[in-house]
């Protein structure tokens, strides 16, 4: 497939006014130098300063900058959607705007892609200037939780600085807040040549971080959930049913247990316990319920699973 350029640089940001022209100016040095052709796509996430203003400014005086601007915030999954959409260069850089990531790390990352075969290069600020406490401990918590669950080894998972090979981002779709996982997402889609590239990180010069520690709680969540999807999505009577099934014996197994030794008990003419003031009766009736409406559920899912539009989507390499 042609490109009409060597790279798109997508970056997303809101409220980001005083960091803009020194991050566009730095990138466009490090694109003179290389010699790219390139675009940068600034996406403004409904920011409420002079931020598109200055986007607006800086694309009068470079081509080469498109922007997007969004009515409200919408969050760094929409935005990285639409800048996916635009895109048109061979490699897609995402990077954050608040200059802690190094536009000189782009060349290399670039080359890895087109020279090594790889499909994300994803950064590791494998030395961080955060705070350790907020920042740095639960991070490494995070993204050892990430690393057992999705079976990718990258240290960092949600750096914001990642470059992918073209196919990647046209063939994957990011939504909610799943701009953390989008390795994981291009795993899932057949895009397994994933590596990843110690980057330089850098304090943050304006401003404060717009992301509180609610973003681990949240992520945990959103990876649970995408974990679910990728392994039961198409098939969720398999989780469901087999669930529901399993609960379902334990529970009737139980019931027919206590029945049986009551009865046994009293046909012997020894003391015994009427089943009704069992309680583990009703933990039996319990888990026979539940194991129903589990099934039924899997059933349910399975019906919408198999009228659902998307249901033989499937990324085809090439065709011959």
């Amino acid at each position: 497939m042609e490109y009409g350029k060597d790279l798109s640089i997508v970056i997303s940001l809101f409220n980001e006014e005083e960091s803009l022209p020194e991050l566009i100016r730095w990138i466009e040095t490090v694109m003179k130098q290389e010699g790219y052709k390139y675009e940068i796509i600034m996406v403004d996430d409904g920011s409420r300063d002079g931020s598109w203003d200055i986007i607006k400014g800086l694309s009068a005086g470079n081509p080469a900058i498109r922007g997007i601007s969004f009515r409200r915030n919408y969050g760094k999954s929409a935005a990285l959607f639409h800048g996916f959409k635009a895109a048109e260069g061979r490699v897609v850089v995402t990077m954050d705007a608040d200059l802690q990531d190094s536009p000189e790390e782009i060349p290399e990352m670039y080359r890895m892609i087109i020279e090594e075969g790889y499909d994300i290069v994803s950064g590791w600020k494998k030395q961080r200037f955060d705070n350790k406490l907020t920042k740095n401990l639960p991070s490494k918590l995070y993204n050892w939780t990430a690393r057992k669950i999705t079976g990718i080894k990258l240290h960092d998972m949600n750096c914001g600085l990642k470059a992918y090979r073209n196919e990647v981002v046209k063939n994957i779709e990011v939504y909610g807040e799943m701009h953390r996982y989008i390795p994981y997402l291009a795993k899932n889609a057949g895009f397994e040549k994933i590596t990843e590239k110690p980057v330089h990180h850098q304090k943050r010069k304006y401003g404060k971080s717009k992301f509180g520690l609610e973003r681990f709680v949240n992520g945990f969540l959103d990876l649970i959930s995408l974990w679910f999807l990728s392994t039961f999505g198409k098939k969720p009577m398999h989780f469901f049913g087999f669930t529901g099934i399993l609960m379902f014996l334990t529970g009737g197994i139980m019931a027919i247990w206590i029945i049986a030794e009551k009865l046994i008990q009293q046909g012997n003419g020894m003391a015994f316990r009427p089943v009704t003031e069992q309680p583990l009766f009703y933990l039996a009736l319990l888990a026979v319920i539940l194991g129903f409406q589990l099934f039924l559920a899997g059933f349910i899912c399975e019906m919408i699973s198999r009228n659902s539009q998307d249901r033989n989507h499937y990324n085809i390499r090439e065709k011959i």
